[in-house]
């Protein structure tokens, strides 16, 4: 498995993808289309049978 990271293709709160790294926090997006900052965190997956 890689360690390697991707980006998010779009701000999960106004909908945008001007999106750039932000430097004062590790793993922290800002959008400049609504001036948000915000990270993305993979908590873990559903057991197999939690799906319907």
């Amino acid at each position: 498995m890689s360690d390697a990271r991707s980006a998010p293709l779009y701000c999960p709160y106004c909908g945008e993808e001007d999106l750039r790294p932000n430097e004062s926090s590790h793993g922290a997006w800002e959008c400049h289309s609504c001036a948000r900052v915000f990270s993305v965190k993979f908590i873990g997956l559903l057991s197999k049978g939690a799906t319907k």
